[in-house]
């Protein structure tokens, strides 16, 4: 199996519970895969398996064809390899602007010392414009973060992954809590990534997963129980068992 990323075979065993189950996935160079399933299925565990937030018991993860397996989240990012989380992390207090700048200086390097010469902040604050207008925060840019509307922080939180330049980002239900019109928003924003980067989304929309991926895998305990284009995974009799039941 190839593609920018895979894994083989990947487990990850809590006890007597198999999370993960002899997993086997890819991701091409850009576009948007979409992780579904039912409540349970493992969509989180693999996520954080692969993103270096927890280790595997057994497989391996490999990144262009690199052994990257368990190797810790600050070194994954440093590849290219980033992430937001169900629940937002934003310095809350910090404007929308600083927020954005803070995660773009990490990315590329420099002095973060208070005095540190404003000639060397220059780059990094053209990045962060240009991302800021991309994502459609300018207006938003002196407003401290937990003034923002709720979506708006999701999108916030996007921003800031995307300040890491990454080759893949993993999206874990970036939609949850949000209304029917900032879903669409945020929606239209993670099609737009896929045209640049490889997006992963784990997300329990499915209008919006059936709207809007190239390619959907479909877990269930653990397991991978099928793939395809959205069309396919409609049309999957397993697939509907799975939500539905035998009933189906």
């Amino acid at each position: 199996m190839r593609g920018l990323l895979c894994t083989q075979n990947l487990c990850c065993q809590f006890g007597g519970v198999m999370a993960t189950n002899d997993v086997c996935f890819s991701v091409d160079h850009n576009g948007l895969t979409s992780i579904i399933g039912p409540n349970g299925a493992g969509k989180t565990t693999f996520i954080n398996i692969v993103t270096g937030k927890i280790g595997a018991s057994s497989g391996k993860v490999l990144f262009k064809e690199k052994d990257i397996t368990n190797t810790p989240t600050h070194e994954l990012v440093k590849q290219g390899i980033c992430r937001t989380f169900q629940i937002n992390s934003l310095f809350e207090n910090l404007s929308v602007f600083e927020n954005l700048r803070i995660a773009r200086q990490a990315k590329v390097g420099g002095s973060f010392r208070i005095f540190s010469l404003k000639q060397k902040l220059k780059p990094v604050i053209k990045d962060t414009w240009a991302m800021l207008e991309r994502l459609g925060l300018e207006k938003m840019a002196d407003l401290p973060a937990k003034n923002l509307a709720y979506g708006d922080q999701r999108v916030l939180e996007v921003a800031i992954a995307m300040a890491g330049d990454p080759k893949i980002l993993f999206l874990d239900e970036p939609t949850a809590g949000m209304s029917p019109s900032e879903t669409h928003q945020i929606a239209e924003l993670i099609r737009d990534l896929a045209n640049d980067i490889s997006v992963v989304l784990v997300e329990h929309d499915m209008d919006m997963v059936m709207r809007i991926s190239d390619r959907i895998t479909v877990l269930q305990d653990g397991c991978i129980i099928s793939e395809g284009t959205p069309q396919e995974i409609r049309n999957d009799q397993e697939v509907k068992e799975a939500y539905l039941g035998k009933a189906a």
